[in-house]
């Protein structure tokens, strides 16, 4: 008889930016200027037994068929080195609406903690359906998962992100 053990540990700890930060791609990604900073609300895990962490839209966006929008989430996330936070859209958006990330997947890496935006979290997203998608604010519409990386042996890197999206290259 075999017995595996599952030992899951604390790696990585959500956090709200600050206001004024989150005030300013509020702005200028959606052109919103009321103070909605009391709707953010942290990531959670639906049950016990759930890998993602679900992400809360803290404003109502509404994305007709084909219509991109960028959400900034007013979250950031401090990871232990050898970890990652990838980004999915919640499965059943996916499934009625056909919503998905415009990267794909999102890659939350653990330096982007320090980066000039604070480490904001924000959220690409596209309609490929055909119905119009309301997500009101206090919905999930992402959810985050945590998993360990490798490296390679020859790696030998000292470089220090910046900016947030594509700041690397």
């Amino acid at each position: 008889m075999f017995v595996i053990l599952i030992l899951t540990m604390a790696i990585a700890r959500f956090e709200r930016v600050s206001t004024a930060q989150f005030s300013r791609d509020l702005d200028d990604l959606l052109g919103i200027s009321d103070d909605c900073s009391g709707q953010i609300k942290l990531p959670v895990r639906a049950t016990s037994g759930s890998a993602g962490y679900d992400f809360y839209s803290p404003v109502t966006v509404t994305l007709k068929p084909g219509q991109t929008a960028k959400i900034p989430t007013g979250i950031r996330c401090s990871i232990d080195n050898g970890y990652v936070l990838e980004l999915y859209p919640r499965s059943s958006l996916g499934f009625r609406y056909q919503l998905s990330l415009l990267n794909t997947v999102g890659i939350i890496d653990s330096d982007y903690y320090n980066a000039d935006n604070e480490g904001h979290i924000i959220v690409g997203l596209i309609n490929r359906g055909d119905k119009e998608l309301t997500i009101n604010a206090g919905d999930r519409f992402v959810q985050g998962v945590f998993l360990p990386y490798g490296l390679a042996m020859e790696e030998e890197n000292s470089g220090e992100r910046h900016g947030g999206f594509g700041s690397t290259d």
